[in-house]
């Protein structure tokens, strides 16, 4: 392996087992090494700290291990297979009313730059990083190795997830198998998976229990759901009993994937009605009486120099739903930027409620599942911060 020694004094981050490595802690390169190439991290004194696929970039390394080892499939297996191992222990594997999991979630499961979610026989694979792109038919070999029958097919889902300037002519596909089955199960409920257009690797399964949540809060509630994707909060409000749920998107795409989830649960359910409509727009003109919204907009953050915009946005949408909630009601309200911390986000929504002169009562904090585990060295993980308000 080609070897790269940090600047003095930069190698305290590593101590503490933080797994990456930024362009400003590189002092010197024994030898120029490719992008997603393995490397070794050395000190300024020489000696070893890491190992970790490089990559051109500010975070010029992500670190797969803290020893001397090889990076081959058998690595792989071991690192997958601790991972299976904590999904059992929460309960998401081999569970008949559930599918639907997060098997490997980065750098929460020792494997930065890497998300598997795994829809019934299927897995979908994905690649933040060069490197895992580079590693991709080992993954799947040792994926199919630690799960055996359990895997069928292995989809791999990363033409948008890469730097483009890396330029690896990467393309959506099957590794192996091939199947066109897309529908997977979630606490007892039915959706369409799209692997190859949608949104993530295909469904956010980062809100599985949250969704559940909700689904206690529903019954006989006008429910309007703002961002609603694949509509996954929207059948979750039906089968708890809501006697409307309303599902808005800016895109038709998502409106009409919505439609079919609903149909899959709930076929010509007249108490579903979808809109393909800017959220803005739609909380400004709308007339019926909700009083259980939820906002789950995508990431207004994608890095720091966005953040004041994003908790503009993030307060004036939820001053918006303030504003038009019915007394009693209950806000499901959401951020999945990373860069977003709590105590900003928090900061956002009370500052929503003081402008729309409304009282509200904090009901419950909510935060990604276990099956999106956080690294104890690495906060960065921790990205969706929910709250549950009742709006008087």
């Amino acid at each position: 392996m080609k070897k790269i020694y940090l600047k003095r004094g930069k190698e305290e981050s590593l101590l503490r087992f933080h797994p990456w490595v930024f362009s400003g802690a590189i002092g010197s390169f024994e030898q120029d090494p490719e992008e997603g190439e393995v490397v070794e991290v050395y000190t300024s004194s020489k000696e070893f700290i890491a190992t970790g696929h490089f990559q051109i970039g500010s975070i010029m390394i992500r670190v797969l291990s803290f020893e001397q080892e090889s990076i081959n499939q058998a690595f792989y297996e071991k690192r997958l297979a601790t991972a299976y191992d904590v999904r059992k222990c929460i309960g998401v594997v081999d569970n008949p009313s559930n599918n639907t999991y997060r098997l490997v979630h980065g750098e929460g499961d020792n494997l930065p730059g890497l998300v598997i979610d795994i829809y019934g026989k299927t897995a979908v694979m994905q690649a933040h990083s060069v490197g895992m792109h580079v590693d991709r038919m080992v993954i799947a070999k040792a994926l199919k190795q630690v799960l055996g029958d359990k895997v069928e097919n292995i989809f791999y889902k990363s033409e948008t997830t890469l730097p483009f300037k890396a330029d690896l002519g990467q393309e959506n596909g099957f590794l192996l198998g091939g199947s066109s089955e897309d529908i997977a199960i979630e606490n007892g409920l039915k959706f369409h998976v799209d692997w190859l257009k949608g949104q993530k690797t295909g469904f956010f399964v980062d809100q599985r229990e949250n969704r559940s949540l909700l689904e206690h809060y529903a019954l006989n509630r006008n429910v309007l759901n703002m961002f609603c994707y694949t509509g996954g909060f929207s059948f979750y409000a039906m089968r708890g009993g809501a006697k409307l749920v309303h599902s808005v998107d800016s895109s038709q795409k998502a409106i009409d994937l919505t439609k079919a989830n609903v149909a899959l649960n709930f076929p010509d359910d007249p108490r579903h009605k979808a809109f393909a409509e800017d959220a803005f727009k739609f909380l400004d003109n709308m007339t019926t009486p909700y009083d259980l919204i939820i906002l789950d907009p995508p990431a207004f953050a994608k890095h720091k120099d966005a953040l004041r915009n994003a908790l503009k946005g993030y307060t004036r949408l939820n001053q918006k739903a303030f504003e038009k909630i019915q007394s009693g009601g209950i806000l499901f309200t959401f951020s999945c930027s990373q860069v977003v911390t709590k105590d900003n986000f928090r900061t956002a929504v009370f500052t929503a409620a003081a402008q729309a002169k409304r009282s509200v009562r904090i009901l419950h904090q909510l935060h990604q599942p276990a099956d999106h585990p956080i690294n104890i060295f690495h906060p960065e993980g921790e990205y969706l911060k929910g709250l549950v308000l009742y709006v008087e």
